[in-house]
């Protein structure tokens, strides 16, 4: 996997831990610069199909 890949993976991560560590979504997602509709596809695709599922919700 390439270097761009593992750091936009860590970043998808690192929102999704970073909101459940604050317990506020929006909080989260404005410290993180994405949209709460973004945070919600992460959640959404980790649920269905695991941390593996990240990789496919690349633009």
């Amino acid at each position: 996997m390439s270097s761009l890949n593992q750091n936009v993976i860590r970043h998808k991560i690192g929102l999704l831990n970073l909101a459940t560590e604050l317990g506020n979504v929006s909080k989260a997602c404005k410290v993180m610069g994405v949209s709460r509709d973004t945070f919600y596809r992460y959640q959404n695709a980790v649920a269905e199909g695991g941390l593996e599922a990240l990789f496919d919700a690349n633009r």
